[in-house]
């Protein structure tokens, strides 16, 4: 273990973020340097606080299965080397992960029964901040090739998961994304100012040199058909995610200004990065109404305020969650309490437990506002409160509602997969479909989930897939498809 009393000596302490009146003038990340380099002043006792709990149960609340009581040990005693050992032994991404991760193994920490749990994501970020300040991460090239080929499609985090311990089997890897670069999600539908573009390019480079063939720009199901992908590999790895967005359907939904969130998202993103979008959605001066109160909605709150917008009103339809765990999301669940993002911090309104009952346009056929009302949960279905209807200004719409699934035509329809009960991919225990040698991993199998999700799916179907080829693997397989996680 770390200190043995560094959990009674030490009150938890997290990373400290920019001043919010300097970061809103800017996409960089919120905190000075990064995340990891933010926290090292008090990171030697923050990680040890983590204490001898006999079961670490932060391993179970991990999908990844993280060691995270060793590599704690190891930051308290400044061995910055076997930590990135140990964590990159369960994780391919932790730069992604420490930032981007909502921490379930936080709460499912011992410490966190009757303390503040240890500060857990923090301590991985610096970790492989400093792992790639010292030199610590290198490329990892197979010994040998095993002559089998493997597609990957899609360039998220699942993907780029499967591709990385695929190819460090031996395989020969090729990763297609649809976009014009690589990185699905975590380059246009994160912000700059939660996790800079330049930590993925590291990784990417790192996986060209280790012999991972990137293929970006290409229509998977339109130009290379799913037969001829079949013709031409001996494996398949779907890892496309569930893109499919829940949309509202209320009246007034054709107005001008509605728009779903990985509409303007990925617009802003590449703006931030240099390019120029023809035609961008942009919040500027607007009166912006965000509907979801989820992850993506506070990247489009985030992204309004550097865009200079008017006024900010995210919504969402379900009451406003306690400040502490509730009677019925007992330790270690991850429970639903209230919590503050650092978009946040910077602006904006939030109203709970309201639904939007009509978009309100102009002449011109541009909204202008929506018609509100308070609701309740009862009986199972959400009550409208009489005498709570009334009206805000909106000029931009963000719909941020969440993903029903994967997109079904072309790639899908063509391999003939089946879908399950949800409209995702099935598959079986080992991650494969009703298609012979046809994997998936990730959102696209799993339903939209976390990003410590995606990973744990790509290491897992990177097992299988190992396995299929060659009768059987070493890589690690760290969940079986139908794990679920300690989440209410």
């Amino acid at each position: 273990m770390a200190d043995p009393r560094g959990f009674l000596k030490n009150g938890r302490e997290v990373a400290q973020r920019r001043p919010v009146e300097e970061r809103v003038q800017d996409w960089n990340e919120v905190y000075p340097g990064s995340a990891g380099r933010a926290l090292l002043p008090i990171i030697t006792e923050q990680a040890g606080r983590c204490m001898d709990c006999g079961i670490p149960f932060c391993h179970q609340g991990c999908p990844l299965g993280n060691i995270i009581p060793e590599w704690n040990d190891l930051v308290w005693r400044d061995d910055w080397e076997g930590a990135i050992e140990r964590l990159h032994a369960t994780n391919n991404f932790p730069d992604f992960t420490g930032r981007l991760c909502p921490a379930p193994c936080e709460t499912a920490c011992v410490l966190g029964i009757n303390q503040d749990p240890v500060t857990i994501k923090n301590v991985e970020v610096s970790i492989i901040d400093k792992a790639w300040d010292s030199g610590f991460v290198r490329p990892q090239p197979p010994e040998w090739l095993s002559g089998r080929t493997v597609a990957v499609i899609g360039s998220g985090p699942a993907g780029l998961a499967a591709a990385q311990q695929l190819t460090r089997a031996g395989h020969t890897v090729a990763v297609y994304e649809r976009a014009d670069k690589i990185g699905g999600l975590l380059r246009y539908g994160i912000p700059e100012f939660k996790m800079e573009k330049k930590h993925l390019d590291k990784r990417l480079e790192q996986m060209r040199r280790e012999g991972t063939v990137f293929r970006p720009g290409v229509d998977v199901g339109g130009e290379l058909t799913g037969t001829k992908l079949r013709e031409r590999y001996d494996a398949v790895v779907l890892a496309v995610g569930s893109t499919v967005a829940r949309d509202l359907e209320a009246p007034g939904r054709e107005l001008h200004g509605i728009h779903q969130a990985m509409e303007f998202l990925p617009q802003a993103n590449r703006v931030a990065l240099g390019e120029s979008v023809e035609g961008q959605i942009t919040a500027t001066d607007k009166h912006v109404v965000i509907i979801g109160g989820g992850d993506t909605g506070a990247d489009c709150l985030g992204t309004s305020i550097r865009q200079g917008a008017a006024s900010i009103t995210q919504l969402e339809i379900m009451p406003e969650p306690p400040e502490s765990r509730p009677a019925g999301q007992p330790w270690p669940t991850y429970p639903m309490v209230f919590r503050v993002s650092s978009a946040h911090e910077e602006g904006g309104d939030r109203v709970y437990a309201v639904s939007t009952q009509e978009f309100l346009g102009d002449a011109d056929g541009n909204v202008r506002s929506l018609r509100l009302v308070d609701v309740r949960f009862e009986n199972g279905r959400f009550v409208e409160v009489e005498g709570t209807v009334r009206e805000i200004p909106a000029d931009l719409v963000l719909l941020a509602m969440g993903f029903t699934g994967p997109e079904k035509p072309g790639l899908v329809e063509q391999l003939g997969v089946e879908l399950d009960e949800r409209g995702n991919v099935a598959r079986d225990d080992r991650y494969m479909t009703s298609v012979d040698g046809v994997f998936v991993a990730g959102d696209a199998g799993r339903g939209q989930s976390l990003i410590v999700w995606a990973i744990a799916e790509g290491r897992a179907a990177a097992a299988a897939v190992d396995t299929y080829l060659t009768g059987s693997t070493t890589l690690p397989a760290p969940i079986p498809p139908t794990a679920r996680p300690l989440v209410v």
